[in-house]
């Protein structure tokens, strides 16, 4: 376990912290204006380079998470397993919601089906109260 720092020491840290992340959120939106067309007019990003976009900006993400929670909130200074104690749960956190969204995706694909099915027009025979028999059968049945 690291010493415990001075008060110059912690806002340099602080102030260092604050320019990696300001820096960081500036590169993910230039990129977001960029890839939505909105800093090169009809320049938008698609097919094979929106997952690359996608790429960017959840790996920016999770880097802003990972700075914050290891130098602002200290995990960096603390013993292995209490860092395990952390990520672990919040591994199945992220299972979970990819769980979530495969599930919500299923159940939509399943409700327009649904929808589709009860749109459908079925052809309705009128009630005679008798049995409808065409010739053929009844001579059969005679």
């Amino acid at each position: 376990m690291d010493a415990h720092m001075s008060y110059d020491d912690q806002r340099k840290l602080v102030v260092k912290g604050l320019k990696i992340l300001g820096a960081v959120t500036i590169v993910e939106v230039l990129i977001a204006l960029l890839a939505k067309g909105h800093l090169i007019p009809g320049v938008e990003f698609s097919g094979a380079l929106m997952y690359v976009y996608m790429f960017f900006m959840v790996a920016f993400s999770l880097y802003k998470a990972y700075y914050i929670v290891y130098n602002f909130m200290h995990m960096a200074h603390e013993v292995q397993g209490l860092r395990w104690s952390v990520l672990l749960p919040m591994l199945l956190l992220v299972w979970a919601v990819i769980a979530f969204f495969q599930e919500g995706d299923s159940w939509g694909k399943r409700r327009e089906k649904i929808e589709q099915k009860n749109s459908e027009e079925v052809e309705k025979k009128p009630a005679s109260g008798y049995l409808d028999f065409d010739d053929e059968t009844i001579k059969n049945l005679i």
